[in-house]
C-alpha cells in the first residue's frame, strides 16, 4: 500500500480539482446547504487517493455506453470492478479512495456532510456513531433516480432548488442508512400528522418567509423534529411535501398579487421566491392552466 497521504478533501473546489475536466455542472452557486452536486465527464484517468473529512461521497453512474473496467482501492482494500450504468460507489468521511479506469464516462458526485446524514431521522444523533460503511460498485435503482434527479433541478432551477435538494437528499440519506449502514435505524411510524398548533407554526413561518429560499432543516427546526419525520408528517397533515406546499403557497400569492396589477410579472416573481419570471410562468402553467399575463388580463 502507498505510504503517500491520501489528498485531503476539504471543500467543493478540492472535489472539482482532483480530475482534469471541469464539471459540466455543479451545485456551487445554487445555495444548498452541507451538500454538493457535481456531473463530470472524464477520460481514462488514474485519480489520486483522497480522503474527507467533511464529506459522505457517493459516485452515481449514470449512463455508460459500455462495461467500464476499473481498479478500486476503498479503506486499503483493492477490487477490480466492470462498472455499469446504475452502479453507486460509497465512500464515507475519513475513509480513502483510489481509483482508475479505461474508457470515458459520465459520472455524477453527490457530496453529504456528516452531521446532515447523521440527523436525518434522529435529530439528537452524534455523527460519530453513525458508520456508513464503504461500497465497491453495486446497482442502486434508487440513488440513480434520487442523482438523476438533483441533477434535472440543478439544470432546471438552481436558484430556487434548496428546499427540494434538502428533501432529496433527506430521502437518500434514509436510504444509505437502512442499507449500507453499520447498524440501520429504526424508524418509527406515525399516522396521525402534526397537530394542529405544529402545522399552524409551520405554515406562519412558511408564509412569511415565502420571499426567500427555505430549507428543510429549517422547517423541521421549528418543530425540533428530524428532516425525515417532519417530511412524514407535513405530508399526511396537507397531502404535500413540503416543497410541494411551498410551490403552490407562491403560486397562489403571485396570483393575488398578479390580479392587483401593481407590479410587473417579473417583480411579482421574485417577490414570492421564484427566481425568475419563466420559473413563476411554468408552475402557474402546471398548478392553475393559465399564464401570469392570462390572470393579469382578467
Amino acid at each position: 500500500m502507498s505510504q503517500v497521504k491520501p489528498r485531503a478533501i476539504a471543500n467543493e473546489d478540492d472535489l472539482i480539482q482532483i480530475l482534469e475536466r471541469s464539471p459540466i455542472l455543479t451545485s456551487q452557486k445554487a445555495g444548498w446547504n452541507n451538500i454538493f452536486l457535481g456531473h463530470f465527464r472524464t477520460p481514462a484517468y488514474e485519480a489520486p487517493e483522497v480522503s474527507s473529512l467533511f464529506w459522505h461521497s457517493l459516485l452515481i453512474f449514470p449512463k455508460t455506453e459500455a462495461p467500464i473496467q476499473a481498479q478500486r482501492t476503498l479503506d486499503g482494500k483493492i477490487r477490480h470492478e466492470q462498472v455499469v450504468e446504475g452502479d453507486i460507489v460509497i465512500t464515507p468521511a475519513q475513509v480513502s479512495h483510489r481509483s482508475c479506469w479505461n474508457a470515458e464516462h459520465d459520472f455524477i458526485v453527490i457530496a453529504i456532510a456528516p452531521d446532515i446524514f447523521a440527523r436525518a431521522v434522529d435529530e439528537s444523533a452524534e455523527p460519530s456513531n453513525v458508520e456508513l460503511l464503504p461500497q465497491f460498485a453495486t446497482s442502486d435503482g434508487l440513488v440513480l433516480q434520487i442523482g438523476l434527479a438533483l441533477k434535472r433541478v440543478l439544470e432546471n432551477n438552481p436558484k430556487g432548488s434548496r428546499l427540494y435538494a434538502e428533501t432529496m437528499a433527506n430521502a437518500l440519506a434514509v436510504h444509505l442508512l437502512q442499507n449500507y449502514s453499520a447498524q440501520q435505524p429504526i424508524l418509527r411510524e406515525y399516522s396521525a400528522g402534526l397537530s394542529k398548533y405544529q402545522l399552524r407554526q409551520v405554515i406562519d413561518y412558511i408564509n412569511d418567509h415565502l420571499d426567500r429560499e427555505l430549507g428543510l432543516a429549517e422547517l423541521a427546526a421549528i418543530l425540533q423534529m428530524s428532516p425525515h419525520y417532519f417530511t412524514r408528517l407535513f405530508k399526511q397533515s396537507t397531502g404535500l411535501t413540503p416543497h410541494q406546499y411551498v410551490i403552490r403557497r407562491r403560486v397562489e400569492r403571485a396570483k393575488e398579487l398578479l390580479l392587483k396589477k401593481e407590479l410587473t410579472i417579473a417583480e411579482v416573481a421574485y417577490s414570492v421566491g421564484f427566481a425568475n419570471q419563466s420559473h413563476l410562468n411554468r408552475h402557474l402553467k402546471h398548478l392553475l392552466g393559465v399564464t401570469p399575463r392570462q390572470i393579469q388580463q382578467r
